[in-house]
């Protein structure tokens, strides 16, 4: 598992990291990434929200309100978060999660 630290744009307020693909953005490309873990806030590792409400959602738990509620929750923990944990050894980039 591979950490990738945010890079901050103070200007635009765009956060990014360096992947294998390149410079991408955590907010368009990390947050439906099927290689992403979570987000490192402080020294916790926060889940990604949309892994969790896809799989509700696939057991029949949970409705489609609940992709919308988390990726807002995904994009309240990178505002506070410093990097991204990332699954991708093998760096093949970024992979659909849906």
């Amino acid at each position: 598992m591979k950490t990738l630290t945010f890079e901050r744009d103070k200007k635009t307020d765009r956060i990014t990291v360096a992947c294998a693909d390149g410079s991408i953005s955590v907010h368009s490309k990390c947050s439906y990434c099927r290689h992403c873990r979570g987000i490192y806030i402080g020294k916790r590792l926060a889940p990604t929200p949309q892994v969790e409400a896809l799989n509700a959602i696939r057991r029949g738990t949970a409705n489609d309100d609940s992709l919308m509620n988390a990726a807002m929750m995904f994009n309240t923990f990178v505002r506070d978060g410093q990097a991204i944990a990332c699954d991708d050894d093998a760096n093949a980039g970024f992979s659909r999660l849906y």
